[in-house]
């Protein structure tokens, strides 16, 4: 089956799983949204969720939020993963909001790759849930199962935005970025996951994948090689076990 045939099928099989995915991140606007997305690297979307009335509470604009200091943004997102230099760049992108861009976030790719805190994953993702500007953020979800269905070859979340954009139209890439992610939260797992009884993963990923992840437990290109390394060396132990053994073996005989 041709990239596109299966993407055609994907698309469906979402959009009747996912026909209105909603936004996992609450925000009531771009700012809390770009704050929001901005403290979701390595950190669920829950426990942001969780941080963000106590932030919100005390700054929801970029104004109020460049007065509050480092410390006080902080003590707001400690339990969030990396959470001094967010609070660093959340403080700084809010200053350069207001200084240079009227305290208005931008609807502009460029713009937004140029705040601290702010890479092309986030500023796509504010591109599409705030403004609905086609865009197809690619997280850890979007980047395996594209390439569990063959529709890229995981080489970088780069290409596999560029193969994505590719095979999808682009009016489906805002719902069907979402329903990929829910997709893979609730059908699709990284680890432990039986290819073949998944519902795309059944039919669209080939045999040697499903039989590479059915050895390794799953995972990317990573775990696969490291257990590969593994059997590997485990190998190499047993092969030098038992040459010690034969010369051990060999030394009594000759007593």
């Amino acid at each position: 089956m041709k990239r596109a045939e299966k993407a055609e099928r994907i698309l469906t099989i979402l959009d009747e799983l996912y026909p209105d995915p909603p936004i996992p991140l609450d925000h009531d606007d771009p700012f809390t949204l770009l704050v929001a997305v901005a403290l979701s690297a390595q950190t669920t979307d829950d426990r942001v969720n969780l941080v963000t009335p106590g932030l919100f509470a005390k700054a929801r604009t970029p104004g109020a939020m460049a007065k509050l200091s480092v410390d006080e943004i902080l003590a707001e997102i400690r339990s969030c993963g990396l959470a001094p230099g967010k609070a660093k760049n959340i403080k700084a992108l809010s200053e350069i909001l207001v200084g240079e861009h009227g305290g208005v976030v931008p609807a502009d790719m460029e713009a937004l790759e140029a705040l601290p805190g702010v890479g092309h994953k986030t500023a796509s993702v504010v591109l599409i849930q705030a403004f609905g500007i086609p865009a197809f953020p690619v997280d850890t979800h979007i980047h395996r199962l594209a390439a569990r269905w063959g529709l890229s070859d995981e080489k970088s979340v780069e290409k596999t935005e560029r193969d994505l954009k590719a095979v999808f139209p682009r009016e489906a890439w805002i719902r069907l970025h979402l329903a990929i992610i829910y997709f893979g939260r609730e059908y699709c797992p990284a680890r432990g996951h039986d290819l073949a009884s998944c519902p795309i993963c059944g039919w669209a990923a080939s045999k040697k994948r499903t039989a590479e992840e059915a050895r390794s437990g799953g995972g990317g290109p990573g775990s696969r090689k490291a257990l590969s390394l593994q059997k590997a060396t485990g190998s190499a132990r047993k092969s030098v076990g038992k040459t010690a053994k034969s010369v051990s073996s060999g030394r009594a005989a000759r007593k």
